[in-house]
């Protein structure tokens, strides 16, 4: 497959710059990857589609204020972009500058935090930040929120609320679990008193879920690896619900990842580690029959996972009619509701 298979032509004005005035108004398109078929819906409408029994799973991680600048000691400003947490005082980022640091360059961030870059790993660096405090404790106090690319303003005391699901607790990711981010805790609340389930898996989203696929042949892309964890009590409640004929709903591309990435065996386990699995069509699903999405990017790893869950060409239509029908792309925008195709 090329990647030209996963591209499509979106008006810039449909690209959602804001969130919607509540986190439950979005619109939601409910697809049916067997039979093709959709329906325009409101999200408000999510518990009509799903049954007593059914589980959804989500991804607790939480988005940290990742984007950090300063200079370079030996001259040159910088915009760091932490990637991942390596430990308390040292984490792997990507670095912005018009020279890049060699390792043992020093950095001096917020005009108040000393940095050492120690090594660097393709495109990222390894970098210790130098002092007691500890690497979170310095980026809530400096950093700034990493909206993503496509999102033009600076992000601000209402993104700080908005791009951070409300059950969000385990902090590491760089970009939000974007499908969370149209429920509140009524909506959750909703679904708990129509007798269905909620669990957690964790996966520390990283700024590559951005990236375009640069290749023309998609199984020549690399994937950037991302830490997962599935507790065991989530797999005893996913063995539960499909033993009693129940479905196990996603919430978001990243929880589908962790779950599927824990069950590359071919059975489910508890676990954590890296995970860089590539989803593409073709590839067969082993943990989730149901999968609440937003909109993604021409090109893009998660719009190849969304063809492969529901279809190539369910997608391309349904993409097709999102456009038509002006619904609202990306993280800020609206979602759907994905059946999985047989």
């Amino acid at each position: 497959m090329r990647t030209t298979d996963f591209d499509f032509l979106l008006p810039d004005d449909l690209i959602a710059q804001f969130p919607a005035k509540e986190r439950r108004d979005s619109r939601l398109l409910h697809l049916d990857g067997n039979t093709g078929q959709r329906h325009d819906r409101l999200f408000l409408d999510l518990p009509t589609l799903v049954n007593p029994g059914d589980l959804f799973i989500f991804n607790d991680t939480r988005v940290i204020k990742a984007r950090l600048h300063g200079e370079k000691l030996s001259g040159g400003k910088i915009e760091i972009l932490v990637e991942r947490i390596l430990g308390t005082f040292e984490a792997l980022a990507h670095i912005r500058a018009s020279r890049a640091p060699k390792p043992g360059s020093l950095l001096r961030i917020a005009d108040a935090i000393d940095a050492e870059v120690t090594a660097r790993q393709d495109d990222l660096f390894q970098v210790r930040f130098l002092g007691n405090v500890p690497l979170l404790d310095l980026l809530e106090q400096y950093g700034a929120l990493p909206l993503p690319p496509y999102i033009t303003h600076e992000a601000g005391n209402a993104d700080e609320e908005r791009y951070q699901t409300v059950y969000a607790r385990e902090p590491g990711a760089v970009a939000a679990p974007t499908a969370g981010l149209h429920f509140d805790t009524a909506m959750l609340e909703t679904l708990k008193n129509l007798e269905i389930n909620l669990a957690y898996v964790t996966l520390n989203v990283g700024a590559g879920t951005f990236q375009p696929v640069r290749v023309d042949n998609i199984s020549e892309h690399r994937m950037h690896s991302e830490l997962y964890s599935v507790p065991q009590a989530t797999v005893d409640m996913i063995r539960s619900t499909q033993a009693n004929g129940g479905k196990v709903t996603a919430v978001g591309t990243t929880a589908l990842r962790a779950l599927e990435s824990a069950a590359r065996s071919g059975t489910l386990h508890a676990g954590s580690g890296d995970t860089d699995i590539f989803i593409t069509p073709g590839y067969r699903f082993k943990v989730v029959e149901r999968l609440l999405t937003n909109f993604h990017l021409p090109k893009s790893t998660l719009l190849m996972l969304v063809s492969a869950f529901a279809g190539m060409d369910h997608i391309r239509d349904a993409y097709a009619h999102a456009v038509k029908e002006r619904y609202r792309f990306f993280s800020y925008g609206d979602a759907m509701l994905i059946e999985r195709q047989d």
